[in-house]
């Protein structure tokens, strides 16, 4: 019998979503999108170019106010993303680049948030960056502000808390955020800030107990606790800082400055995120005032914007287009209609080629940089950080493409790209993000942030681990050299260990950056299939049992970001169009693949269609650091693509076995 026959015109659907993939395309044979969802961004960005007098036009800072307005909750506060609750962190700032922006303080929605900020304990009681971001605006003494000593940069580097082994978001943060807090940078106390200090504390400003208040955070906002270890380590520095000598602290902030200003040069000013690129900037303000550095700055903030329906917002990187673009092309194979799309694969097979690391950072050593030769990054090469899920997934794509274009991407750039990716490995057998493990877990003991976790070190992850495992099988079934083949094949075996071993009870992989189980799922089933295991081995067996017993009465799945913050399932009340395509795409690859779970999925994801062959939006997919959700705005209409066309090719192969038409 042919079960799948239930599904009607599952060819039309999948041709639908093509052509919208298609249509959907930049010209520069990208895909590009929205990578939004933090709301503390953008006050940091309003802060900044308040610091340096630059501010943007009024038009887009209308647009900022109306992002502010949209995203205010219904109980006055603001939250760490879109449709969270309230944080004191996230209102505080709200509240401040509002006031920056010329709304006045008699504003009822201004009212409402001030009040709300004061009932759960006025600014004084943000978490720690937040308390940074108001001593830069001269709204909050330094006394308060966590030490952040740029002479840590001047010991040795086996030290096993030397900065240089921060994960490198971590590390690049507090690169500038050093400096300026080295050169109490603060911004002149204008009357507008003046009229600030007496709004957003429960006490006047000069009677605030700054330094009592330095450690002192409102519960909603703590997520990762200061541990035993941070207090101690902060009851040191502020004995240092009491004796702190000037000329060490002079060099100290030179030493500093210099490695800001490669980290500017290697990223063409873009930096490695939005955080540490207004805090460069702000650096270059303080260092060299109206200078060409900070102009150079201030010319590409508006790479990080996004105007949305909603207002025009910051995002959590310069864009996610390679990323995209990559998942993209692996959706397009899997509908086995590369000759149909031929322009379209062209034009992103032209990005992805054009957006190759070709070479290292200059004294990378000298200046803490791994390898970056053969790397990937998130966005665009401009940007320059390559990242390992990224290399892996340039590469399957520079794979599979070689047969589809005239000019595939050199054989030595692709030999480039599989030996980073084998640099890579951490010895648990896993892959970081960014860079190997510099320093033991421990280290995160030492999160002085409250809000987010996991951001001490470049852990192992699922997702990277999945995906370099599957593209170094895929460069390896390409023929490679003996001696590569054996290395090749060790990394694969510890890479399929370290999968295994993160296997939780009831079958399922946690993802850390997407929601959550269905995505870490969906990763770790794909590696293990590609490493050898069959479809009805035990690893795989349980994994697909999990899915299936998380399925929807609609036939979908559902998270929500609860699962990263409690590292358990948090189902939706309804199904979600990405998670249900990841599902599907893990039970497919089972022993459940000829299944009723998965024909329900099939059909809600063509119910969910538009004629278009969309789908609408709705929650969340992406997360950082286990607390702040984020967006993908391509993943709909990828990752409903590929799962359709996935249980289309497998209709097709049950019809070649039976020797009829599907």
């Amino acid at each position: 019998m042919n079960h799948w026959a239930v599904q009607t015109d599952l060819s039309g659907a999948v041709d639908s979503a093509l052509r919208h993939l298609q249509e959907t395309q930049a010209p520069d044979g990208s895909w590009h999108g929205d990578y939004g969802g933090p709301v503390f961004l953008l006050p940091t960005l309003i802060a900044a170019t308040h610091i340096i007098d630059e501010p943007f036009d009024r038009e887009t800072e209308q647009d900022f106010i109306r992002f502010f307005k949209h995203n205010q909750n219904a109980d006055g506060g603001w939250p760490l993303h879109i449709n969270g609750r309230s944080y004191v962190y996230t209102t505080a700032l709200c509240y401040v680049a509002q006031r920056l922006l010329g709304v006045p303080a008699e504003d009822l929605d201004l009212q409402r948030g001030r009040s709300w900020l004061l009932e759960h304990g006025g600014a004084a009681n943000m978490p720690p960056w937040g308390k940074f971001l108001l001593a830069l605006l001269n709204l909050y003494h330094y006394d308060g502000v966590l030490p952040v000593p740029p002479e840590l940069w001047l010991l040795p580097a086996a030290f096993p808390a030397h900065p240089s082994r921060f994960w490198c978001h971590s590390r690049m943060v507090y690169l500038p955020m050093s400096y300026l807090y080295g050169i109490r940078a603060q911004a002149p106390l204008a009357p507008d800030i003046r009229s600030l200090r007496e709004e957003i504390y429960c006490e006047p400003f000069d009677e605030v107990d700054y330094r009592a208040s330095q450690m002192r955070c409102a519960p909603s906002d703590i997520h990762t606790p200061f541990s035993a270890g941070y207090r101690l380590m902060n009851r040191l520095l502020n004995a240092y800082e009491a004796v702190a000598r000037k000329g060490l602290r002079e060099r100290a902030n030179a030493f500093v400055l210099d490695h800001v200003r490669q980290e500017d040069e290697n990223t063409n000013t873009i930096c490695i995120g939005p955080i540490n690129k207004v805090l460069n900037m702000l650096c270059w303000h303080f260092a060299e005032p109206r200078g060409e550095r900070v102009a150079r700055h201030r010319r590409q903030l508006p790479e990080y914007l996004w105007k949305g329906p909603n207002g025009t917002h910051m995002q959590g990187y310069n864009s996610s287009k390679l990323w995209d673009t990559a998942f993209a092309v692996q959706a397009i194979r899997a509908t086995g209609r590369m000759a149909e799309a031929r322009d379209t694969v062209h034009r992103a097979h032209g990005y992805i080629d054009r957006n190759q690391v070709l070479e290292d950072t200059p004294h990378r050593a000298r200046y803490f940089r791994d390898p970056s030769k053969g790397g990937w990054p998130f966005s665009d090469r401009n940007h320059g950080w390559p990242i390992s899920d990224c290399t892996a997934e340039g590469l399957k794509c520079a794979i599979a493409l070689g047969d589809h274009v005239a000019e595939p991407i050199a054989g030595e750039r692709l030999d480039d790209a599989a030996a980073l990716i084998l640099g890579w490995q951490n010895a648990d057998g896993g892959w970081p993000t960014y860079e190997k493990a510099r320093a033991p877990s421990w280290m995160e003991a030492l999160n002085p942030s409250l809000v987010f976790a996991d951001i001490m070190i470049d852990h192992s992850y699922v997702e990277c681990t999945s995906a370099c495992v599957q593209a170094l099988i895929s460069y390896r079934d390409q023929g490679v050299n003996p001696e590569i083949g054996k290395r090749i094949e060790k990394a694969v075996a510890r890479g399929r260990a370290f999968l295994l071993k993160r296997q939780h009870a009831d079958g399922s992989w946690m993802g850390a950056w997407g929601i959550c189980f269905t995505y870490g799922t969906w990763f770790a089933v794909s590696a293990l299939r590609a490493a050898g295991l069959s479809a009805d081995s035990e690893p795989v067996s349980r994994a697909a049992s999990f899915l299936v017993s998380r399925q929807l009465p609609d036939g979908g799945w559902g998270e929500t970001i609860e699962s990263c913050w409690r590292g358990e399932y948090a189902s939706s009340p309804d199904g979600q169009v990405v998670m249900t395509s990841w599902a599907v795409l893990s039970l497919l690859q089972s022993d459940m693949a000829d299944s009723e779970p998965v024909r329900a999925a099939v059909r809600f994801l063509q119910e969910r269609q538009r004629a278009d062959g969309s789908w609408p939006d709705e929650t969340f997919t992406g997360v950082f650091n286990r607390t702040c959700a984020i967006t993908y705005d391509n993943y709909r209409k990828v990752f409903g693509l590929w799962a359709l066309a996935a249980a289309e090719t497998r209709l097709n192969a049950e019809a070649k076995a039976r020797g009829s038409a599907p």
